[in-house]
């Protein structure tokens, strides 16, 4: 957090941003079949930045959702706040250019135009390998070149630190942090990184991570990595590996958090064995008879998950849903399958995929909707954010669940 900026300067700097985002022409978003051009003039919370709304939200229980995430600490489990991965890159891909410029200036703006208390951005450990599908998804093309990997993630956490350093965002290096943001009109900026290759076989760069302001890594994303196997691609390990193995145990000691999105149902239940924290899946759905996909996950796989005291973002993707109103029946799906206390937000937001939530300027519509379809308050803010700070003070514990 800049020692300079105090609450009344930030505000200020927000409105000033915003007023910026305002004059903007158009804002457009990534993701296979999404291109369409979004005003950014439109005020906090328009519909006409999602795909289609699909439901009714009048005035009022739009005001209720702004006076929620105003009153509430709210997080997003995953995102990538502008394609800040793709700041600085010594390397061109097709992948890498159909993703575009970076944007960060506006879409750090736009975290604190949405009150955003806290977001946890994730570093992409494979970007170098992937290329698109001809469906519009990822696969990791070949292997890392030595000592590739490692270099990639110094460069995305140098970027990770200016996003820091240079914009209206604050540390969140741990709970406190998040409340504290929340309280002073900052977004905390929880540090993450999809894909644990560039540890490779060395465990002191778990240790090394977690001193750079890692708390949070994904075990696997596109790449099959030297941990387990992933869902879009055949099985090659059968599970978690035995230098997996090693490398959770070495997560949990550091105070790390385990996420196991992209991971498979084998993968997750030999994690859930052997780590002594509680886990999560920062971003997925519950499969459904008219939904299925290698990224959604079952019931099963999402009960072992929440029964080890873990949680489950939510995810607004374009796999199984078109709406945002689909997005909302979602999140009341996992629900409905494993507690309101193991269900969270996790957007993946400007990498996502036909994502029906493209803008945090739409943040508050996600309480305002849970509100209007019936929950109680005290629900929703743990869906907002409460569940994912049990798990984070519960990861940096010394005490096993």
């Amino acid at each position: 957090m800049p020692s300079d900026r105090g609450p009344g300067a930030l505000t200020l700097s927000r409105r000033a941003a915003l007023g910026q985002l305002v004059a903007a022409a158009g804002v457009a978003t990534f993701g296979a079949g999404v291109g369409r051009a979004q005003s950014a003039a439109a005020p906090i919370g328009d519909a006409s930045r999602l795909v289609d709304l699909g439901m009714e939200l009048d005035p009022q229980q739009r005001a209720a959702g702004v006076a929620f995430v105003d009153g509430h600490a709210t997080l997003d489990t995953h995102c990538h706040p502008g394609r800040f991965f793709l700041k600085d890159l010594p390397y061109q891909t097709p992948t890498t250019r159909a993703f575009g410029e970076p944007f960060e200036d506006r879409a750090v703006a736009e975290l604190g135009a949405g009150r955003v208390s806290g977001v946890l951005i994730a570093a992409v450990a494979d970007m170098r390998l992937l290329e698109m599908t001809a469906t519009g998804g990822l696969h990791a093309a070949g292997e890392f070149p030595p000592g590739a990997a490692y270099a990639d993630y110094r460069r995305q956490l140098a970027e990770l630190k200016s996003l820091v350093a240079h914009h209206a965002l604050a540390k969140g290096l741990n709970p406190s942090d998040i409340d504290s943001a929340h309280r002073q009109h900052f977004t905390s900026a929880v540090f993450a990184v999809e894909g644990v290759d560039f540890i490779e076989d060395r465990f002191d760069r778990v240790q090394q991570a977690f001193r750079d302001g890692v708390r949070a890594i994904t075990v696997v994303h596109y790449h099959v990595n030297q941990i387990g196997d992933i869902q879009t691609e055949a099985p090659v390990h059968g599970g978690l590996t035995p230098l997996g193995r090693s490398i959770i145990g070495e997560m949990n000691r550091a105070g790390i958090l385990v996420d196991l999105a992209h991971a498979t149902f084998a993968v997750t239940k030999d994690v859930i064995e052997v780590s002594t924290k509680p886990v999560m899946i920062s971003h997925t759905n519950l499969s459904t008879p008219t939904a299925s996909h290698p990224r959604l996950i079952s019931t099963e796989h999402a009960k072992l998950v929440a029964a080890a005291g873990g949680i489950i973002g939510s995810w607004p993707s374009g796999i199984g849903q078109s709406t945002f109103s689909d997005y909302i029946d979602s999140i009341q799906r996992l629900v409905d399958a494993v507690g309101v206390d193991h269900t969270a937000i996790g957007t993946d937001m400007d990498a996502n995929y036909r994502p029906v939530l493209r803008s945090y300027l739409d943040w508050s519509l996600i309480p305002a909707a849970l509100l209007a379809r019936g929950m109680h308050h005290a629900e929703v803010a743990k869906i907002m954010g409460g569940n994912f700070q049990r798990v984070f003070q519960a990861s940096l514990s010394r005490t096993p669940r």
